[in-house]
């Protein structure tokens, strides 16, 4: 049945309230740990049992932080970084050119450098020489250095890794394959060889548990390493932006990188806040939609090691260029990626946006926005997409996927399969390479795989709702609450509230397209909302001309600061006319 019975919004959407299971727990929860019924939905849904609450609210990194040595590999990696340490051999790291590439070859470079040690930072170019080590940069890299470490990438690059010619350890998280490279060593928690328990992690917690290990070692030999602690704000940033999953040690990395981060210690952290003109402390949503593009912006568009040098470098007038020229590149990107995006949703729309599968492919589309084009896709039709780029006979393409839907797995089964050039990734993001004449076959190929995993059966217009909540009780108090059960984002989405048969006392249209309203249930409770993007679609007319109407609003709970003054903020989400009492 559907939540407040609306089967379609305002945007074409049904609501669906919580799983009774999870209306009986949460209820449960109000009783054993006199917590706010709306809390407490937010924890049911999360699974935290009876008395687990206050261990969920406040969790520490030192009770979830697993051992680094339950990878494989983990020991043999953290001796033979440290023998190049204490041999004083020469070091190149060779990273991925994305956030979590960026941020794992800083936290390398930052732990050096305080043991007075440099490491050469080699990041391919996204168009010359695509994803991954290839042979001539490993092999330049090679007769110059005695060890390279690649950071989220190398774990399927077997010719490369060879051709090296010195020692290569790899730490990443990609989905291995049957065998891996010969190297010194793997740590990968996506090897095949793995559990899965660490799973989750993006490659900067991999680099970091290896920091840990490499601590430990030193310790256990009588030396002191660096401090770790204040090297979280990279790996939350990583975190984040790589939309690894906020749950177990993932949450607390994010928590305390949080509070690390809002201390502006790091030069290039606090350029990049500035220019992003982040005002507040640092929310996972600024990770991910304000300061992680901008990182991302110098591998998409620009110069590919732009973003690691902002996040390894300590001199303050250096960071401030670095992140003035990424906040260049990264309106440049806003536009290329428009129009891409344009082009991608009405081929995807013309095709059918209810397959197991979103696709599109053009003609000279950017390669560095067609995984944003794609994140879009997956936003609007709860599908993975792909979006493919081609430039003669091969095209290079990125894809996203959706919670339970493993598209990475599918990518390198495609790839095993000849189907692919190449592919690789993990559960929820996947690159690939496809030739012209193949790109039919390997699209029905991918939509059957990912059809077995689930993908497409539910339904685009689906919005979930936590809880009801009336004006009155949506206070700063209650944001506050909500934010110990945080941070929110992959696989821990923030909780979405409906508030019923509210009138709108304020509406105002705000530049081209977005729509700040307030409304009330005339009982004394009044909230401002803000509607982005309102204007693009039915929801800014609808309630711009709204007559006296009731409606159901659903949306985000926020606090909004303007001018030295907090208040309550929703950012709506959908409406739905109500029935008039």
């Amino acid at each position: 049945m559907a939540f407040l019975d609306v089967e379609s919004s305002l945007t074409g959407r049904r609501w669906l309230g919580p799983a009774p299971e999870v209306e009986r727990l949460s209820e449960a929860l109000v009783q054993s740990d006199h917590i706010p019924l709306p809390l407490a939905r937010v924890l049911a849904r999360r699974g935290v049992a009876e008395g687990a609450v206050e261990e969920f609210l406040s969790p520490q990194l030192r009770h979830l932080m697993p051992d680094p040595r339950s990878l494989r590999d983990m020991e043999t990696a953290a001796a033979r970084f440290l023998t190049a340490l204490r041999e004083r051999q020469r070091i190149a790291i060779f990273a991925d050119y994305d956030v979590d590439g960026g941020s794992s070859a800083a936290l390398l470079i930052d732990w050096l450098g305080r043991m007075g040690r440099e490491a050469t930072l080699y990041i391919p170019d996204r168009i010359d020489e695509g994803y991954g080590p290839n042979v001539p940069a490993m092999q330049a890299l090679g007769r110059k250095h005695d060890l390279i470490i690649c950071v989220d990438c190398g774990t399927l690059s077997h010719e490369p890794v060879a051709a090296a010619g010195c020692d290569v350890m790899i730490l990443d998280h990609h989905l291995g394959g049957e065998t891996l490279p010969d190297c010194v060593a793997v740590v990968n928690p996506n090897r095949q060889d793995e559990d899965g328990a660490l799973g989750h992690l993006c490659a900067a917690g991999v680099v970091f548990l290896m920091l840990v290990e490499a601590n430990r070692q030193m310790r256990e030999a009588g030396a002191q390493g660096p401090d770790l602690i204040s090297l979280l704000d990279l790996v939350a940033l990583a975190t984040v932006a790589d939309v690894a999953p906020l749950i177990g040690v993932n949450r607390a990395l994010v928590r305390q990188g949080l509070k690390i981060m809002a201390r502006r210690e790091r030069p290039g952290l606090v350029a990049l806040s500035d220019v992003a003109r982040l005002t507040s402390a640092p929310a996972a949503y600024h990770l991910g939609f304000l300061l992680g593009p901008r990182v991302n912006a110098g591998g998409r568009i620009g110069q590919a090691d732009l973003g690691a040098r902002l996040l390894a470098t300590r001199d303050p007038a250096e960071a401030q260029a670095l992140a003035d020229r990424l906040d260049e590149l990264n309106t440049e990107r806003r536009e290329i990626e428009a129009a891409v995006r344009a082009a991608a949703l009405a081929q995807a729309e013309e095709r059918g946006l209810d397959a197991p599968l979103v696709w599109a492919a053009g003609e000279g589309w950017h390669p560095g926005v067609v995984g944003i084009v794609a994140s879009r896709l997956k936003e609007a039709t709860n599908r993975p997409a792909v979006v493919i780029g081609f430039d003669g006979a091969e095209g290079k393409g990125s894809g996203r996927s959706v919670s339970g839907v493993d598209l990475g797995a599918s990518v390198h089964k495609l790839a095993a399969e000849g189907l692919l050039v190449k592919g690789g990734g993990h559960k929820m993001a996947a690159g690939l390479t496809v030739e012209r004449d193949k790109l039919d076959a390997a699209m029905a190929r991918l939509s059957e795989l990912l059809a077995k995993q689930g993908a497409g059966t539910a339904g685009p217009a689906d919005l979930k709702v936590d809880a009801l909540l009336m004006p009155g009780a949506a206070t700063p108090e209650l944001i506050d609450q909500l934010d110990q059960a945080g941070p929110y984002g992959a696989s821990a989405p923030a909780p979405r509230f409906a508030f019923p048969s509210q009138r709108l006392s304020f509406t105002r249209r705000i530049g081209d397209s977005h729509l700040k309203i307030a409304f009330s249930d005339g009982m004394g409770g009044r909230i401002e909302a803000i509607c982005f993007g309102a204007f693009d679609g039915p929801l800014g007319p609808a309630l711009d001309n709204h007559n006296g109407q009731p409606f159901h609003l659903a949306g985000r709970l926020e606090i909004n600061e303007w001018n030295g003054r907090k208040s309550v903020q929703l950012r709506l989400e959908d409406a739905a006319p109500a029935t008039e009492k």
